[in-house]
């Protein structure tokens, strides 16, 4: 156990759906489950009672994290993330398998976790620091520290309960990753935070495991994961689908995802219009390359479209890109029941690799809104054979701009007048 820092084997862990807790129940509790069960009962006279369907959030999970590393976890909502992570933290109990942990823990699952609503944010340092084994001195060695991360010095005396979750998550992450627990798990609670927060805890992670600290991160941001991950985890309904190198790892993440980028199901926008489909590609799509579309509309009545815009936006909500959808032909007549299809192709898509959200602005005859998060869109990075001078994502931003430069080898010296009297040239966008 050694070189281990986590050590996982045969990990599963099942749930009982439609299952009563059958521990301690209040008196409240106890009566209302009776006359429930009761009501249950009269209801399924005389039919054979449902039986409690097992399910297994976890199956047969295998790895092993040496100290000093960042491991990411990726995964769609529901692929058991968060039930390894509480599994880790010691909140839950696995149902088979088991878990070795050498070091003490520290865990950021949901904001708030471990605060006390009531007491202030200088009271709760040292309750977290106390809970994560911390003695007083310690604390107050790392106190100045903490608030000059957290940033909330002036709310230092005011009771945690009347901060944003901006604020939870700055003095809970300060206090998690200065207290210097050996392990830090961290459940996409940065979410909440803003952008100049999240890269002050990217770099703060990044420092924490060159002392030699451990750190498992989850997070939906996959440039981030890419940023400052060494190695992935890639969790796919509860088992264990890669386990490798960070790169590799969320290509095969981004490819799989990228099958899913279309609307699974009709969507009503208003009075007059539901979406039947949102699609963009089939397979892979790599950044720089061209992305066909489609879009199906439903006329729930008669009524005229004027407008119709794909948005594309980045994991915090940010408006990228749009497509727009308008026509010479514009305003569109539609008949009760009818559908209108549009079909198009962009012939570069300019985004880098990374994960979007497909959303739709639309205006009718009797309605109009923008509707965000209704299919992702997963873009993959070209391969580095058509791009040999390719920077990392993280440095690019969102958009990979084209262009032709033509370097000058060399020139013949000359003074600081003959600067000024050359041409200027520079890059038109």
């Amino acid at each position: 156990m050694t070189d281990c820092a986590i050590r996982v084997e045969g990990l599963s862990k099942e749930y009982v759906l439609d299952a009563r807790e059958k521990g301690y129940r209040t008196f409240r509790e106890a009566v209302l489950d009776s006359v429930a069960a009761s009501i249950r009962r009269l209801r399924a006279f005389g039919h054979e009672p449902p039986a409690d369907q097992p399910f297994w959030a976890l199956k047969d999970i295998n790895f092993e994290v040496k100290p000093g590393e960042i491991v990411g976890i990726i995964g769609r909502n529901g692929a058991g993330k968060s039930t390894l992570l509480k599994i880790l933290s010691r909140i839950t109990a696995p149902t088979e398998g088991r878990v070795e942990i050498r070091g003490r823990v520290a865990s950021l699952l949901e904001v708030g976790t471990g605060f006390h609503p009531e007491l202030t944010g200088r009271e709760n340092i040292y309750l977290n620091g106390a809970i994560l084994g911390m003695s007083r001195t310690e604390i107050a060695e790392k106190f100045d520290e903490i608030v000059d991360f957290a940033e909330v010095e002036k709310f230092l005396d005011t009771p945690i309960k009347r901060y944003s979750s901006g604020m939870y998550a700055r003095l809970a992450f300060a206090v998690a990753a200065h207290l210097e627990p050996d392990i830090l798990i961290i459940d996409e609670v940065l979410a909440v935070g803003d952008a100049q927060f999240q890269k002050k805890c990217l770099n703060q992670m990044s420092a924490f495991t060159r002392s030699g600290r451990t750190v498992l991160f989850v997070s939906h941001n996959i440039g981030a994961i890419k940023q400052i991950c060494g190695s992935c985890l890639y969790l796919k309904e509860g088992v264990v689908r890669m386990f490798g190198a960070t790169g590799d790892v969320a290509l095969q993440y981004s490819s799989e995802r990228a099958q899913q980028s279309q609307l699974n199901s009709a969507y009503k926008l208003g009075a007059d219009l539901e979406l039947v489909n949102l699609h963009i590609a089939t397979g892979n799509i790599e950044s720089a390359n061209s992305a066909s579309f489609e879009i199906v509309l439903r006329a729930l009545e008669e009524t005229e479209l004027f407008d119709l815009t794909v948005l594309i936006e980045g994991p915090a909500g940010e408006r990228v890109a749009i497509i727009d959808c308008r026509t010479p032909s514009y305003p569109h007549p539609l008949d009760a029941g009818s559908c209108f299809v549009f079909r198009g192709n962009v012939e570069t898509l300019p985004l880098v690799e990374g994960q979007y959200s497909l959303g739709l602005f639309y205006r009718a005859r009797h309605s109009s809104a923008y509707v965000q998060g209704l299919a992702d869109l997963m873009v993959s990075e070209t391969p580095r054979t058509t791009r040999p001078l390719c920077y990392a994502a993280e440095h690019r931003g969102f958009i990979a701009l084209q262009c032709s430069i033509e370097p000058v080898k060399k020139f013949a010296p000359f003074t600081y007048d003959k600067i000024c009297s050359l041409p200027r040239t520079g890059l038109e966008i």
